[in-house]
């Protein structure tokens, strides 16, 4: 349906900059000047020049996005329905609602009009402040409204350089993060390189700008940057009091902004307790980010109007189930391995049985079902059973919920990433496993001494990151579209590997060939060469990249928007698949039957119902479903009905066909009760005129792509 076409003419030597290494002994290691004055201001040196690369590395990550986006579309030169549509799906959605903020009469008349919404889903109200996470929208819309710019700046470009400007608060994230971890500057300007050069796997930005992960991906790097300091040993009080307020308030804007909050918080959490249980990092440390979870998840909760499906998150009941089971069971890190392992296996067991418990039983009290859809989809991907369930089986055939394409690992690999990744975290692991056993071997007394033997190798900022980055692996190698979670985190990871002395340390002594010189001759030459590799290989691609002009190419959609806009009255109510009826709402302000924002149970039944125009069904009952929802328009695209972009059982008319018990078009085999429908398909039949059809429905416009037809008033 939409195409990018080449454009037509137009209208008019870093120093050595080591960080104190926090030993045992609190001495410097590197080339750092023997009088305490000068050392000092050779660290407050390479801190502000760190720091300086930081933020242009930043901002120059911003703009490299933001003109990437330009050429790609020619952004300031297509109309303005042009650029709505150009925000694809729930894309369209959310940018609706900035967009309804503007153009309100007043602050307060825009926020009424978001919770008491009887546009987004026909015959219904509802609260969108309560189901979806827009607060974002609603924070820029009245910052808009507030500041004196609206005569130098356009709505729309206030919205999307905010967003590029948000990739500059990611990449100092990372950048922070890999700096921490390894103790110099140069990890960061390498994780920075590292996360441009693979931008095709780190983000996305550049062309799903509204896309709720991309408000929420930089507050969690900055969360996990907070987290990586917190874990430092020997912090101030006042320090980790400042640090703890950081992680909270990252933590808070994360869940605020995205739908899937609950879900990657489970995963941080579930990261916390094995490096707990295990004694890597401590335990007093590990309850208040626990605590920062759940009051930040709560906070969210209740600015989402007591939001059901937080409330009956998985993080929430694990949480505080951990916290339960530590009151429970004393004494858990006392003893020697076989006491300590079965006390471990009945703490997990106990944990595990608390959570389901207590998450049953929120969700039992609030008649929770909004998330069902989730599990059912991970029930099935999973080969827990086949199912034909409609809603699991949507999920199951787009390739953004499938498992990790190969060839990302070999676009990884281009850039080295990859396989120092691999190296980095081959030598972590091993070294984690060592330190876990230790651990386990010793009592609480004893093990303080051996503590600092470990963690020379493996400090507990080092333990986080690695079991983050097991984790958010097992989760993208499982589903694409979470590789952003993972990719990003790779750069910091494999940058930080590296860089630290303690890697090459443990790597060299493995093979016999340590000395302190060698280590940190290795540390130094291998990122600047990697560095040297990455400019000469990939620089002229970039240059080519930002030379190569496009322009938006979309005429069938534009002109169904003008038409709507022109022949229809603003309260017609409009049915069609959900990816089209976003930009409908956001281009022409019409009522919808339903939309992509899928976390609604009573919505997904909904669209299934409206869905039946592309089954096999008879005029009079489509005609009544529609009806039902106050439909007056109802739009069909070729391009669902005889689709090809997947393959026979994954077109949506195949799940439809299963779903209603009918066999599948096509050659290829079918499920023995599937049985042939008495009806033929809706979505090519309407198009022959016969009575039966047009006694209901009357086209009133048509292009190669879509079709419109007005539903007959009910007598």
């Amino acid at each position: 349906m939409t195409t990018v076409r080449q454009r037509r003419a137009g209208k008019g030597t870093e120093a050595a900059e080591d960080q104190p290494a926090e030993e045992k002994n609190g001495k410097p290691d590197g080339k750092i000047l023997s009088d305490h004055t000068g050392g000092k201001l050779w660290n407050i040196l390479s801190i502000a020049v760190g720091g300086i690369v930081a933020v242009s590395l930043g901002l120059l990550t911003s703009v490299y996005v933001a003109t990437l986006h330009e050429n790609d579309l020619w952004f300031s030169n297509i109309k303005e329905v042009e650029r709505e549509i150009s925000f694809r799906t729930e894309c369209g959605l959310y940018y609706s609602y900035y967009k309804q903020m503007i153009q309100a009469a007043s602050i307060q008349q825009g926020l009424h009009g978001l919770v008491y919404d009887n546009k987004t889903e026909s015959v219904r109200t509802i609260n969108i402040l309560e189901r979806m996470n827009v607060y974002q929208e609603v924070f820029l819309s009245i910052l808009y409204r507030i500041l004196p710019i609206q005569q130098y700046l356009e709505p729309v470009y206030f919205y999307i350089y905010t967003l590029f400007g948000l990739q500059a608060v990611y990449v100092i994230a990372l950048y922070v993060t890999s700096w921490l971890l390894s103790g110099t500057w140069l990890s960061g300007l390498l994780a920075a390189c590292w996360y441009i050069t693979n931008r095709v796997d780190t983000t996305r930005v550049e062309f799903t700008i509204p896309l709720r992960e991309n408000w929420a991906l930089p507050f969690f790097a900055v969360q996990i940057a907070a987290i990586t300091y917190l874990l430092r040993t020997h912090l101030q009080p006042v320090q980790e009091r400042l640090t703890l307020t950081a992680v909270f308030i990252a933590t808070f804007l994360f869940s605020l902004t995205w739908q899937f909050n609950q879900f990657m918080m489970l995963i941080q959490a579930l990261a916390l307790f094995v490096l707990d249980c295990f004694d890597m990092i401590p335990t007093a440390k590990v309850t208040q980010l626990y605590i920062i979870q759940i009051s930040g998840l709560l906070l969210v909760c209740v600015l989402q109007f007591f939001n059901s499906m937080i409330l009956g998150s998985l993080v929430l009941s694990f949480n505080a189930s951990v916290l339960l089971a530590r009151t429970i069971q004393k004494n858990l890190k006392k003893g020697g391995l076989l006491n300590r392992l079965g006390k471990l296996i009945l703490h997990v067991l106990l944990v595990l049985c608390l959570t389901l418990l207590i998450n049953k039983f929120i969700k039992k009290i609030l008649n929770l079902e909004s998330d069902e859809h989730i599990f059912k989809f991970l029930k099935a991907k999973f080969g827990f059973g086949a199912t034909r369930d409609f809603d699991a089986n949507l999920y199951l055939c787009e390739e953004a919920f499938g498992l990790l394409p190969l060839n990302t690992f070999s676009r990884l690999s281009d850039t080295l990433l990859f396989c120092i990744y691999i190296f980095v975290l081959f030598l972590m692991t091993v070294a984690a496993v060592i330190v876990a056993f230790r651990n386990l071997s010793s009592n609480q007394v004893q093990s303080m001494e051996k503590m600092e033997e470990c963690t020379v190798t493996l400090k507990p900022d080092a333990a986080y990151n690695l079991i983050h980055t097991v984790l958010f692996g097992c989760l993208a190698l499982s589903t694409m579209r979470m590789k952003y979670l993972w990719t990003s985190h790779m750069c910091v990871f494999a940058s930080f590997g590296l860089c630290s002395t303690e890697i090459w340390r443990l790597f060299l002594k493995c093979i016999h060939l340590y000395t302190s010189q060698r280590t940190h001759v290795i540390k130094y030459s291998l990122p600047i060469i990697t560095l040297l590799y990455i400019s000469y290989k990939f620089w002229p691609g970039i240059m080519d990249e930002l030379s190569e002009l496009r322009e938006f190419y979309d005429p069938d959609t534009v002109e169904l928007m003008n038409w709507i806009k022109s022949n229809t009255p603003n309260t017609a109510v409009f049915a069609g698949s959900m990816q089209l009826l976003a930009g409908v709402k956001l281009c022409t302000g019409r009522t919808l039957t339903n939309h992509p924002h899928y976390e609604d149970k009573n919505l997904r039944e909904r669209t299934k119902q409206i869905y039946q125009i592309y089954a096999k069904r008879a005029p009079e009952d489509v005609y009544r479903i529609l009806r039902s929802f106050g439909t007056d328009y109802v739009i069909l695209e070729d391009s669902i009905c005889y689709e090809r972009r997947h393959s026979r059982g994954c077109r949506l008319r195949d799940l439809l066909d299963r779903a209603n018990g009918h066999i599948m078009d096509g050659l290829g085999e079918n499920e023995p009760d599937l049985k042939p429908s008495l009806y033929p398909r809706f979505c090519e039949e309407i198009k022959r005129n016969l009575p039966s059809y047009t006694t209901h429905f009357t086209r009133v416009f048509q292009n190669k792509t879509f079709h419109v037809y007005k539903l007959a008033k009910q007598k």
